[in-house]
């Protein structure tokens, strides 16, 4: 360092100051605003071929600070035009990644404390906030009190949470991995309709794909309770280890859901771990009169739901509730003794829990607060009143799609989702094609007992009947 020198303002730029930062926190707010405001303007997806943004930018970093008024400019150039505008009203792919306006506000706030709330003592507020939010859904969702739970950053780590918990607890806390020698090979059942983030948590558990037992659905999707018994029993006869049960609430491809009460009984008598993802229709248990789809609930171990999909927090958020944390803090806590709290760790004080021992990451994101921001601002029944209209509207799409000259309904509306064909396989792909070209809506396809299928869901935040309608009408045009 002897010839090191303090570096001048021209070589190393001007750092922005708090004034700066204000300046352009209320022109990035105003923007915000604009954008917004005027979504039903811009084609839903974005119409860029790849590359198109990459050429767009610089091969090498800059050696130099740059003015903030250029680099503003150049995202106003370049980014809004090549992205997928997942708040567009007239947004039915995939699923909903809501951010209603409070809950943006309160990721604003998150990010100018810029906290790591991975204890504690790191985040007293957050920690306990977190606490109180997730027993106010779980009561808006009507879990029994006995449940506990943690925010999870999404469904996927949430669910690799439960498959890691259920190794752990079929070879007896050991430690190791079903792929290791000596181990007994695992089984872990899910049905047909389960989410690939379920094979993904298979393969990260080290428990192997192949073990993975995908139980057959009946007629209306769902999985069947003799074909999971026989399988169970099949496992059994052959040496190996049934570990744990997967069930689906409202799946993502046609929106299915399996007899929770009778697969949790066969799981509670083989005495297996049962996880519920629900990552998009729990949303939806908010309405009571919606919670028949998942009767028999208060029996499963876990259960995760994504209020970041379609009740409106901004992503990430993911709620998995615990009807006992033990066996997952168990499986994932490590408390070394940079990480403890000396003289409150072992004192039992109210309020006091270290989030990251029921999850992967240590590290952890101030969750809770947009979901304070969110349910104070929008209140039960305002929340409620969106999901409602929403299938509704699905309902009136699925029926206007019918009426269509060449058009087919494939699976019914399940809560705001249904799927569609037109003609055969190549007219379909080639609507859904023009759809997306169009700009005007923008749809996603699964594939379904082999038909190739384009998939309707209703959930954007500030979607209205009118936008459901206009796609009606868009796809009508386009069929003609």
């Amino acid at each position: 360092f002897a010839n090191w020198t303090r570096a001048t303002p021209s070589q190393a730029g001007q750092a922005m100051d708090l004034e700066q930062y204000g300046l352009w926190a209320r022109r990035i707010a105003d923007w915000t605003v604009d954008y917004l405001g005027n979504l039903r303007d811009r084609p839903v997806r974005a119409q860029t071929q790849p590359g198109d943004i990459l050429r767009q930018l610089p091969a090498a970093p800059p050696e130099g600070a740059e003015a903030m008024e250029r680099i503003f400019a150049d995202f106003e150039a370049i980014v809004p035009d090549g992205m997928t505008h997942w708040q567009h009203p007239r947004f039915f792919a995939y699923f909903p990644a809501n951010a209603a306006p409070a809950s943006m506000l309160a990721e604003q706030l998150t990010a100018a404390m810029a906290a790591q709330c991975m204890l504690w003592q790191t985040s007293p507020a957050a920690t306990e906030l977190e606490t109180r939010m997730v027993d106010w859904m779980r009561q808006a969702l009507g879990l029994p009190a006995g449940f506990r739970g943690v925010i999870q950053d999404s469904a996927s780590s949430a669910t690799l949470a439960a498959i890691l918990t259920m190794r752990e607890r079929a070879l007896g806390w050991s430690g190791n991995t079903a792929g290791l020698s000596g181990q007994p090979r695992l089984r872990i059942y899910a049905s047909a309709q389960a989410h690939s983030s379920i094979d993904k948590a298979i393969r990260i558990a080290g428990i192997g794909q192949e073990n993975l037992v995908k139980i057959p659905s009946d007629e209306t999707d769902s999985m069947r309770p003799e074909a999971l018994s026989a399988a169970i029993a099949a496992d059994r006869a052959a040496g190996h280890v049934p570990a744990g049960v997967v069930l689906c609430v409202g799946g993502t491809s046609v929106g299915a859901s399996d007899p929770i009460a009778a697969i949790l009984a066969i799981a509670a008598a083989q005495g297996l771990y049962s996880h519920v993802d629900a990552a998009w229709a729990g949303s939806a248990m908010i309405c009571p009169e919606l919670r028949t789809v998942w009767t028999g609930v208060e029996g499963a171990d876990s259960i995760v739901f994504n209020p970041h999909k379609w009740l409106g927090a901004q992503f990430d958020c993911s709620i998995q509730f615990l009807a006992d944390p033990g066996p997952q803090v168990r499986t994932l806590g490590l408390r070394p003794d940079y990480l403890e709290t000396p003289g409150l760790d072992d004192g039992g004080a109210e309020g006091l829990v270290n989030y990251s021992e029921w999850t992967v990451p240590l590290g952890r994101r101030f969750r809770a607060l947009k979901l304070w921001f969110l349910i104070r601002a929008y209140g039960l029944e305002g929340l409620r009143s969106r999901i409602r209209n929403h299938i509704a509207w699905a309902r009136e799409a699925q029926a206007a799609i019918a009426a269509l000259p060449g058009f087919e309904i494939v699976t019914p509306c399940r809560f705001s989702l249904f799927t569609f064909r037109y003609q055969g396989e190549a007219a379909t792909r080639d609507l859904l094609d023009r759809i997306n070209a169009d700009g005007r809506t923008y749809l996603t396809q699964t594939v379904h007992d082999g038909q190739f299928v384009i998939r309707f869901q209703v959930g954007q935040f500030d979607c209205t009947r009118e936008d459901v309608m206009m796609a009606i009408d868009v796809l009508a045009e386009l069929a003609r």
